[in-house]
C-alpha cells in the first residue's frame, strides 16, 4: 500500500507523505516553524540519549545558557555576525500595550537582543569569566537547547526557523589540543550516524570559503540521500583563537605568561531525522533502524471474535514477559502493545507508515498454536518480511534479530553511497555534462543520474562562483586525500586536492 506520493514520481512531496503518513511532525500555526509530534520527538530523544552518554563518557558536561544574547556580543566577532545576519531574529522591545484599540510594542530595549542562532559568543563571554590559569583548562560543556535561524524556504526537520539541537563548546591551553577536541567530536558523530542512525557518512574538511563564520577550520561528515544528494550531518569547528580574543578568554600559562585560550564548538540537530527519512524510507512510508526506534517491537493484537479477547490479550502478556528478560544493543526490548479499538489492518499500516522494525500480528490461532506472526519492516513485500515461528523461537532471537535488521539497513544504504560516487569524470566538459542531469531517487542495485563526484579541485577561492552557476557545492576535502596530480574539475588547473562534489540540501 504505497504512499499518495512515492519517490520516483516526486521526490520532495514523497518526503512530505513520508514525514505526515507517519506523523512525525506537521507545520505549525507558527510561521516557519514545525510541531514535532510523539513519534518524531521519540527519535530525537533516543538520538539526544545515545549520543548525550557519549558527550559525558568523553568528560565534557552539560550546562545551559539564555537563548538572548545582546547584539553587542555578535559585533565583537565581525566574520561571525556577518556570516549570521541574514538569519537572526532581533528583540527590539520588551512589552507590548494596548494604543487606541491595539496592541503595539511599547517599551524599547536600550540594546537588541538576538533569538540564539548559535552560541558561540555568549559562551565565550562565560568563559572570558570562568577561565583566569591553565590549571582552569580545559573546560569542556555542552548544551541541549533550541535555536533560532529565519529560514525563507522552511521544510520539517530540513530547515525550520526553530530546531533543536546540541551544541559543545570547549576551551583548551593549546591549539593542538584544541584540534584533538574537533576531530574527537567529528569522530563521535562519525559512530553515531553510522552505528546508531545505519547512515553511512564521508569525513572531511570543508574548503575555506564554506567555513563556520569566525572558524579556522570546519570539519563535516556528509550522507547521501536518496535521490543523491549531499546532507551535511554534523560540523565539528577548530575556533582558534578568535573568539577568545573577541571576548577576553585569556589565562596565565605554564611559563606564567598571559596567553588567550583556543576555543572548539561542536552541533548536530533535528535536521538528523531528515537524513534518517531520506535515507531509510520506502514507498510505504517511515523505516526505523532498530537501534532508535522508540518503539522496537509492535504487538497489534487480532480480536475477530469478542469471545477470543481474553485467551489472545492472555497470550500476548508472556510474550511481553518473555521479551522483556531480552536485551538488545545493551538495553532492554522497547515493546508496545497497541490496544487501540481500531481494526487490526489499520492498525498494522500505521506501524508500518511509522517504520517500526518489527511488527507482531497475534490472534487466537496463534495462541492457540504457540506461535507469532512476524513481519519485519525492513523486508516488507518479500517472502522474508513475513514468518510464522514459535513463540519460543521469537522471543529467544528477538534482539538477534533487531541487531540483524540494523546491520542489514547500513549495509544497503554504505552499499548505496559507494556505488554512486563517480570517480572517473576526468574533464570539466565531462564534469559539466554529468550535473547537467536531474536528480532521481537511487533504486537499490541501480546508479543515480546524479549523485557524488570525487574529483581534483585548484583549491581557487573563486570556485563558489562557478559552482553557484552549476547549482551544486563542494561538500568537503576528505581526509583520505591520495595526494596525486590532476586535473581541477571546475577550472582545468592542475590540481591535487581531492574533494566531494554534490547537489546538496
Amino acid at each position: 500500500m504505497s504512499l499518495k506520493k512515492t519517490r520516483a514520481e516526486n521526490y520532495p512531496d514523497w518526503y512530505q507523505c513520508v514525514v505526515n503518513e507517519a506523523d512525525m511532525a506537521e507545520n505549525s500555526s507558527s510561521p516557519g516553524c514545525m510541531v514535532i509530534k510523539p513519534w518524531g520527538y521519540g527519535l530525537w530523544e533516543r538520538i539526544r540519549d545515545i549520543f548525550d552518554e557519549k558527550i559525558k563518557s568523553t568528560g565534557h558536561e552539560n550546562c545551559y545558557f539564555p537563548m538572548f544574547i545582546p547584539l553587542s556580543f555578535f559585533r565583537k566577532e565581525a566574520e561571525h555576525v556577518d556570516g549570521f545576519a541574514k538569519e537572526m531574529a532581533v528583540v527590539t522591545h520588551s512589552r507590548l500595550s494596548m494604543q487606541d484599540g491595539k496592541l503595539v510594542p511599547d517599551s524599547k530595549l536600550e540594546e537588541p537582543l538576538i533569538v540564539r542562532p548559535t552560541s558561540e559568543t555568549i559562551i565565550a563571554d562565560a568563559f572570558s569569566k570562568w577561565i583566569k590559569s591553565y590549571r582552569d583548562l580545559p573546560v569542556l560543556i555542552n548544551q541541549w537547547a533550541n535555536v533560532v535561524r529565519w529560514e525563507m524556504r522552511p521544510r520539517l526537520f530540513l530547515r525550520t526557523r526553530e530546531f533543536l539541537w546540541q551544541e559543545g563548546h570547549t576551551a583548551h591551553a593549546s591549539a593542538a589540543e584544541a584540534e584533538v577536541e574537533t576531530k574527537q567530536m567529528l569522530e563521535a558523530y562519525r559512530e553515531l550516524c553510522e552505528d546508531s542512525l545505519a547512515m553511512p557518512v564521508i569525513m572531511g574538511r570543508k574548503p575555506e570559503y564554506d567555513k563556520f563564520p569566525g572558524a579556522v577550520d570546519t570539519y563535516c561528515i556528509e550522507a547521501m540521500m536518496q535521490d543523491g544528494k549531499s546532507l551535511q550531518a554534523g560540523t565539528s569547528h577548530f575556533l582558534g583563537q578568535n573568539f577568545a580574543k573577541s571576548a577576553g578568554i585569556s589565562f596565565v600559562n605554564r611559563q606564567n605568561q598571559p596567553e588567550f585560550a583556543y576555543t572548539t564548538s561542536w552541533g548536530v540537530s533535528t535536521r538528523l531525522i531528515g537524513g534518517l527519512i531520506m535515507t531509510h524510507a520506502d514507498d510505504e512510508g517511515m523505516v526505523v533502524p532498530p537501534k532508535i526506534a522508540p518503539y522496537q517491537i509492535v504487538i497489534v493484537p487480532v480480536v475477530k471474535n469478542p469471545a477470543d479477547e481474553d485467551a489472545v490479550m492472555t497470550y500476548i502478556e508472556k510474550i511481553r514477559q518473555d521479551l522483556s528478560a531480552q536485551q538488545a544493543f545493551g538495553e532492554k526490548i522497547r515493546l508496545k502493545i497497541d490496544r487501540r479499538d481500531k481494526s487490526s489492518v489499520d492498525k498494522f499500516w500505521e506501524w508500518t507508515r511509522k517504520g517500526a522494525p518489527i511488527i507482531l500480528e497475534i490472534g487466537k490461532r496463534d495462541a492457540d498454536g504457540a506461535n507469532v506472526m512476524v513481519k519485519e519492516r525492513i523486508r516488507l513485500g518479500t517472502p522474508e518480511g513475513k514468518q510464522i515461528v514459535s513463540r519460543v523461537e521469537f522471543c529467544t532471537t528477538a534482539a538477534q534479530r533487531l541487531q540483524t535488521i540494523q546491520q542489514a539497513m547500513f549495509e544497503r544504504a554504505k552499499a548505496r553511497l559507494l556505488g554512486n560516487i563517480r570517480t572517473d569524470i576526468a574533464t570539466p566538459e565531462q564534469f559539466k555534462a554529468y550535473f547537467a542531469e536531474s536528480n532521481q531517487w537511487i533504486e537499490d542495485g541501480k546508479p543515480a543520474k546524479v549523485a557524488f563526484v570525487r574529483g581534483k579541485w585548484s583549491g581557487d577561492q573563486n570556485s563558489d562562483e562557478l559552482l553557484k552557476e552549476m547549482k551544486i557545492t563542494i561538500r568537503c576535502l576528505p581526509f583520505d586525500q591520495s595526494g596525486t596530480q590532476g586535473t581541477c574539475l571546475l577550472t582545468g588547473k592542475p590540481a591535487t586536492l581531492d574533494v566531494i562534489y554534490a547537489r546538496s540540501y
